[in-house]
């Protein structure tokens, strides 16, 4: 049982009524029978919400969730009580969000029911763990609350965004996808592999007219034949994801599915998860387009491998990969990369010449010219891209205005700063290396328009 407000009102009124009878006898009496009401009030109310089990409340929650998208939480509170209740009810969510106050209010009808919704940001992944829901009920009068424990704890894994790549599928059904970023890649000219010899139409490249076949058919009626090519097929894709200490900066979360009602706290995530979503929304793309997507992950040695693949249940794999990869220093997660070891695990594990995508960072071009003598072999012996990310709090910086000689200072360094991340880009070009800076929350869409350019 919980005293409310109100009873502490009431109760501090009496006590000052029942003082003033010092002075004024008859307020004396009128303070006892304030008294006498208060405490008939308080066991009326204790009768009422004690004489049945009067509240039930469940939880609704995904199987999984989904890594840096808003997840939905539903609460389902039905009362059996036959007059309106005031009910408060709290969810404790795991301790990772830092939260423990996540309350909500509501009033119920006679044997009427509400469902409260909100959602959870995660941005780790991992087995987040959900307590007990409990629900605070009081009556029209308002003097005591009776406490109901619902629900049992709950564990729920939180994956890699596959919410992404529901909506990534969704809009690629519905030819929308250059509503996310993605661009239209118009494919001019022909690919290697011939397909098929067919009738010329007005829009056909000429170029690709067959004058043998052409010759042949022109003996009735003359007609017009060309080749028809198809895009190449079963390339090997790699997502090359560096673990290192670099990989651990932190930025804010901006989801396409969070709303600002219901939103729990600012999130953040690492570079690193965002490299892991962007990873899966890739490999999906790969897949779909029939090339064989693949994994692997490297740190101070070389890590996870699994082959590139397209066959049924690839994905799968690649996100349970991806969501068993850890972050916790114990993992080697705060260590340097060495790029040595990625060189020699892929000497060993792919043979065959690939797309290799790397999300790294490099901050400075002294971090660069350390790994340059890997990344060149790598790009002789594979089609290497490299990913790199652009600080976009030290770029917001720059552009703000100066108040003082010690702020222009610090915009001065911050440019050079941000000019060296452009001289990386530039130097990896002149040893033909591919290269994409982009800002974390743009990474999966400009990865994707990378990906798509690369294979045009």
């Amino acid at each position: 049982m919980y005293l409310r407000r109100r009873f502490y009102l009431l109760m501090t009124v009496t006590i000052l009524v029942m003082a003033a009878g010092f002075a004024v006898p008859t307020l004396f009496v009128v303070g006892k029978m304030l008294l006498v009401l208060v405490a008939l009030a308080v066991v009326a109310d204790i009768v009422l919400l004690w004489n049945r089990r009067g509240i039930r409340a469940e939880r609704s929650l995904p199987e999984r969730f989904s890594n840096g998208d808003a997840n939905p939480v539903r609460i389902r509170v039905e009362s059996s009580y036959p007059f309106d209740i005031d009910v408060e009810v709290i969810d404790e969510i795991p301790v990772v969000f830092q939260r423990r106050d996540v309350l909500f209010r509501a009033q119920l009808a006679p044997g009427g029911a509400t469902t409260i919704r909100y959602e959870l940001t995660p941005t780790r992944r991992g087995i987040y763990c959900f307590g007990r829901v409990r629900v605070f009920v009081s009556t029209v009068l308002g003097l005591v609350q009776r406490r109901f424990t619902c629900c049992q704890a709950q564990d729920v894994k939180v994956y890699p965004s596959f919410l992404m790549l529901r909506q990534y599928e969704l809009l690629a059904m519905s030819n929308q996808l250059n509503e996310m970023g993605i661009k239209r890649i118009r494919r001019i000219g022909h690919n290697t592999d011939f397909e098929q010899i067919k009738d010329y139409i007005v829009g056909d490249d000429y170029r690709t007219i067959n004058w043998r076949a052409t010759a042949r058919r022109s003996v009735g009626m003359p007609r017009l034949m060309v080749n028809v090519y198809q895009e190449e097929r079963s390339q090997q894709v790699y997502n090359v994801i560096d673990k290192g200490r670099m990989m651990q900066q932190s930025f804010a979360v901006q989801s396409a599915f969070s709303s600002p009602s219901g939103r729990v706290g600012e999130a953040s995530m690492t570079l690193l998860d965002y490299a892991i979503n962007a990873s899966l929304v890739l490999s999906y793309v790969a897949v779909n387009k029939q090339d064989k997507a693949g994994l692997i992950t490297f740190s101070d040695q070389f890590g996870t491998f699994v082959p590139a693949s397209r066959q049924a249940g690839q994905m799968r794999i690649l996100q349970e990969a991806l969501y068993a990869e850890q972050t916790t220093p114990e993992s080697g997660g705060f260590r340097e990369t060495n790029y040595s070891a990625l060189l020699a695990g892929l000497s060993r594990h792919v043979g065959r010449r690939s797309l290799l995508i790397l999300y790294t960072s490099f901050t400075s071009m002294a971090a660069l010219r350390r790994q340059l003598p890997f990344l060149r072999q790598l790009s002789q012996r594979h089609r290497l891209l490299v990913v790199y990310f652009e600080d976009e709090e030290l770029r917001d910086f720059t552009q703000s205005s100066s108040s003082s000689t010690e702020q222009y200072y610090q915009r001065t360094i911050a440019g050079k700063f941000l000019y060296e991340q452009r001289l990386i880009a530039q130097t990896l070009r002149q040893y033909g290396i591919l290269s994409l800076l982009t800002s974390p929350r743009q990474l999966s869409v400009n990865v994707i328009n990378k990906y798509l350019e690369i294979e045009r």
